[in-house]
């Protein structure tokens, strides 16, 4: 089990966007990664009117716990985790419209395809034992200097 103190050392997200509460398994071989995400009112995503998280939300949880595994990869390879960009959400089903804060969703990641430095991934959400959300995402993993050409021509990342 990966708490929180530890998840700061393998993603980039901080404050109210780390979307991810703690990581429960992973195999970086196979590709696999289940987390948890306790939904809280400090939530970037919150809403105080629907007393939630819009579910839509998800597809950035999913991010996280892509960002998750491949940190954990980097990790194990003895390198620094690197920044990733979600190229593509396709295929994506909401079963619901918000998650209620003080829920906790179950995450589960498996990794589908790759080539180079971009990876293709099949993610789930279950609230109570039930999937909510489901969805494949296409993302890259950028080095620091690429990272630093985007923050100079762009000024969008932090």
């Amino acid at each position: 089990m990966i708490e929180k103190d530890e998840l700061l050392s393998i993603v980039p997200h901080r404050g109210r966007m780390l979307l991810l509460s703690r990581i429960k398994e992973y195999n970086t071989t196979e590709g696999i990664l289940q987390g948890e995400y306790d939904i809280t009112t400090g939530c970037l995503f919150y809403d105080p009117a629907a007393e939630g998280v819009p579910a839509w939300a998800g597809f950035e949880i999913i991010a996280q716990g892509i960002s998750a595994l491949s940190g954990l990869r980097d990790r194990e390879m003895g390198r620094q985790p690197k920044f990733g960009f979600i190229l593509s959400v396709s295929s994506m089903w909401i079963g619901i419209p918000f998650i209620k804060a003080g829920s906790t969703v179950e995450i589960k990641i498996k990794e589908i395809g790759r080539m180079d430095s971009v990876f293709a991934f099949e993610g789930e959400i279950f609230h109570e034992r039930k999937k909510i959300l489901s969805g494949k995402i296409t993302a890259m993993d950028v080095d620091e200097e690429q990272v630093q050409i985007l923050k100079k021509e762009h000024n969008t990342i932090g």
